[in-house]
């Protein structure tokens, strides 16, 4: 007499497909309140995308595919030692972007006051440390012509140490002009708002292309006679005024600027 078949035992765990998903949809909630309390968003998206990673490439996505579709009767299937995986699933996918580092401005301040010790002592450029950042003022005497935006040649040996220290870290650097209180109207420049963009943007270009600092890093902002370092009644405080400051932002400067400028370390 034929045996007849003996039939398939009735799965008791369905339970765990709701729980996975619970536990799941638990997961997903706690790291979207983390990521919103994050001020820095670039860390905030490097979290977002290491879940992501490991839900779609990781063993998460392994235990839960066998919770949902197989049951623990197959969890014997699993790898039972982790270095027999390729550390190539281990590992998140690789951006290929360069780390940079983030400037010790202090440092910073220090280095290019020895560095350039005798142009600052002749008055062609200024160095401070402020809230914002390190701030360098180039004077226009030295590298700018009154009323022109182009940059003098003879200056390229004191901008090729600034962009020597600008390149050694990852701060965005904001490159500001200004210009004094007496009106500019010519055929080039209906204004000094004119006048201090056209400045910052040829500073721009010359870091950029003679230089090499990556152009991701650099932004441009005119001020005109607006936000004056000295008296506007004398001759030598008007020259005070007319410069171009290149401002190497802090990590507090940093969060008022559109998360674009923001990099990642």
């Amino acid at each position: 007499m034929p045996r007849k078949p003996m039939a398939t035992p009735e799965n008791h765990e369905r339970w765990l497909v709701s729980y996975a998903d619970f536990i799941t949809l638990l997961f997903a909630f706690f790291v979207v309140m983390f990521a919103s309390t994050q001020s820095d968003k670039s860390k905030a998206r490097a979290v977002s995308e290491s879940v992501k990673d490991a839900l779609e490439h990781g063993q998460f996505s392994n235990t839960l595919s066998i919770m949902l579709g197989k049951g623990k009767h197959d969890n014997s299937k699993m790898p039972t030692n982790p270095e027999r995986v390729p550390q190539s699933e281990n590992l998140p996918p690789q951006t290929g972007l360069p780390v940079r580092v983030p400037a010790d401005l202090a440092k910073s301040l220090a280095k290019l006051q020895q560095g350039l010790d005798v142009d600052l002592k002749d008055g062609k450029l200024a160095l401070k440390l402020e809230g914002r950042g390190l701030v360098i003022s180039l004077r226009e005497a030295t590298f700018f012509a009154s009323g022109d935006d182009t940059v003098a040649p003879g200056s390229y040996p004191i901008l090729a140490k600034i962009a020597s220290e600008i390149q050694a870290f990852s701060n965005p650097v904001r490159l500001e002009g200004y210009t004094d209180s007496q009106p500019i109207h010519t055929s080039r420049f209906r204004s000094n708002w004119e006048l201090s963009v056209a400045r910052g943007i040829a500073m721009l270009d010359l870091l950029q292309n003679k230089f090499g600092v990556p152009a991701d890093r650099l932004s441009v902002a005119g001020y005109a006679e607006n936000a004056p370092v000295d008296s506007n009644d004398t001759e030598e405080g008007r020259a005070h005024n007319r410069r171009v400051d290149v401002v190497i932002l802090s990590d507090e400067a940093l969060k008022s600027e559109p998360s674009a400028a923001v990099r990642a370390p």
